[in-house]
């Protein structure tokens, strides 16, 4: 018996890294999922995206577990997308009782006022910035809209988590055009959760953030991002853990989704929960001493 048996999970950006890692947690818990992924990449986001044989590898991994899986390629800015997808997942999965807002992009774009990218253009860094904030947080506004209907016609409550980020409860110093979008949007999910778990409580729907450090998945390496580091080798001073590791594994996220939504979390709503190997209190700063 799993902590989630009899229940159904959706999970967005779920081809790989975070996402895919929580599909497959869930389900060894016992849900079936719902995997959404844009497999595709954004022209302005130079850190390779995801692709549709990304989102089948999921689908074979939670097949292995035993459970249901309904996979379906979407893009979270998508609202009326969004929301048919996840009306004929509830068709064919019956409920929905989980639902895990992953989907997020990062930049590394290197643009800072008077560095090495500055001769950007500026519709081009523009474009850059909305895109960041229009599938992190407005992505995260898009699949709440689509789901928080399907949750509350089941009438047994459920329960929501956001990924945010240590970006959205820590000021990042980087002179960086893409990381502040970035640190916005992550902010605003953490604004976003507040909001809903209030309005959704009297439906016994809990709503939560994660808040991880850097997370060991193709998103953080790749060579764009090594590239990234190579040229502002100072950031690694901005990006330290308390705790004597580089990045935690996308399984530690995971599981930290499976204690918010399960019945170990039942009374939690409104938190936010880092996964940060210390960072929060003071991570770069302890590495560095």
């Amino acid at each position: 018996m799993g902590t989630l048996d009899g229940k159904v999970a959706l999970i967005t950006g779920a081809a790989r890294g975070q996402g895919r890692s929580h599909a497959v947690r869930l389900a060894e818990e016992g849900a079936d999922i719902v995997a959404i992924d844009i497999c595709a990449q954004i022209p302005s986001i130079r850190i390779p995206m995801a692709t549709r044989a990304d989102l089948d590898e999921t689908a074979r991994l939670v097949g292995e577990t035993g459970r249901r899986i309904v996979c379906a390629v979407g893009d979270v800015r998508d609202r009326p997308a969004l929301s048919r997808i996840v009306a004929d997942a509830v068709g064919e999965l019956g409920r929905l009782d989980v639902v895990v807002a992953n989907a997020g992009v990062w930049g590394a774009s290197v643009d800072t006022p008077g560095g090495p990218d500055a001769r950007m253009d500026p519709a081009d860094r523009d474009r850059l910035f909305r895109d960041i904030l229009d599938v992190n947080l407005v992505g995260v506004w898009n699949t709440l809209q689509a789901t928080v209907s399907h949750v509350i016609a089941g009438g047994r409550g459920g329960a929501i988590v956001l990924t945010s980020s240590t970006a959205g409860l820590h000021g990042m110093p980087v002179n960086d055009f893409a990381q502040d979008a970035y640190t916005a949007s992550k902010h605003g999910i953490v604004g976003l959760m507040r909001s809903a778990a209030v309005d959704l409580a009297p439906h016994d729907i809990r709503v939560n953030t994660v808040n991880p450090t850097g997370v060991r998945t193709p998103m953080a390496e790749n060579q764009v991002v090594a590239d990234y580091f190579g040229e502002n080798p100072d950031l690694g001073n901005l990006f330290g853990n308390a705790l004597d590791v580089d990045m935690v594994e996308a399984v530690d996220v995971s599981n930290a989704i499976v204690y918010l939504v399960g019945d170990s979390g039942r009374f939690i709503t409104g938190v936010t929960l880092p996964v940060d190997a210390g960072f929060l209190v003071g991570g770069a700063l302890a590495r560095k001493g």
